[in-house]
């Protein structure tokens, strides 16, 4: 599905900064400005600053004078409003609402495949896209309101849906970059998501040789300090083992620990 944020009348700069970053850590970059504050918006310091390295976001953005342009090609609308309203349409929440949206163009791709080959005339587009694309060629619209007033009501009366994001009853204010974040990062797990990335490098076991060569000099050192008694050693050192296998330590832990066991033994050596 094509996907496109509009900012309606958005006021401070830093704020479609703020918006291009958010969709580029969710891999979306279609961002369209109704009639902002500042025609230069995109170019405006606070806004590059803001954006810390979505610039090809911001270099990619349009502004345009009227709605109509920004939906160009668009087929569902999802405004954000939190503002109660006496006639317009349903209020969601959006993880819901993205499901069905996503089954209902599954539904028209499956219903659309046998004949896309036989036919000239496009199938028509799902329910919840109002009929206005084929199957699998939606355009779906986020629309947000300038940071102080909010959707007007002739802007929120043209959209299939409201998104509200559940927030604290007692306040769901939400700054206008943020309210951004969180609707691209449903949307993009709806959509499938990203693979969690490892921050650090795979972890190394130590092999047995290793943890066999430690626990040797781990008995030196006890026995140096006076801590095991080779004649009764029990059964400390097969505990010990044990210990350090559950602990499944890497090679530079049994560094670390044999550089214990020798820092041990010279101290014994050194009181004699």
């Amino acid at each position: 599905m094509k996907t496109r944020f509009v900012l309606i009348n958005t006021s401070h700069a830093g704020n479609v900064g703020a918006a291009a970053r958010a969709m580029k850590v969710m891999g979306f970059d279609d961002l369209v400005l109704v009639a902002p504050r500042w025609p230069n918006v995109l170019r405006k310091e606070e806004t590059i600053q803001r954006a810390s390295g979505a610039l090809d976001v911001l270099e990619n953005a349009r502004v345009v004078a009227t709605l109509d342009e920004a939906l160009d090609g668009m087929s569902h609308l999802c405004a954000t409003a939190m503002t109660p309203r006496d006639f317009g349409p349903p209020t969601v929440e959006p993880r819901a609402h993205f499901e069905m949206l996503l089954k209902k163009e599954r539904l028209a791709l499956a219903a659309s495949a046998p004949e896309a080959e036989n036919t000239s005339n496009p199938a028509e587009g799902c329910e919840a896209c109002g009929g206005a694309a084929p199957a699998g060629q939606t355009g779906v619209a986020f629309l947000f309101g300038c940071e102080r007033f909010g959707m007007t009501n002739e802007d929120v009366y043209r959209c299939h849906a409201a998104l509200s994001i559940p927030t604290n009853p007692r306040f769901g204010s939400l700054n206008l970059g943020a309210a951004i974040q969180v609707i691209a990062y449903d949307w993009r797990q709806a959509l499938g998501g990203f693979a969690v990335g490892d921050a650090t490098p795979a972890r190394v076991q130590a092999d047995a040789a290793q943890v066999a060569g430690m626990l040797g000099h781990w008995e030196q050192a006890l026995t140096s300090i006076g801590f095991l008694d080779p004649a009764a050693p029990k059964k400390l050192m097969p505990r010990l083992n044990q210990l350090f296998n559950r602990a499944q330590l890497s090679p530079e832990e049994i560094h670390i620990l044999r550089g214990v066991a020798k820092a041990m033994i010279e101290t014994a050596q050194a009181k004699r």
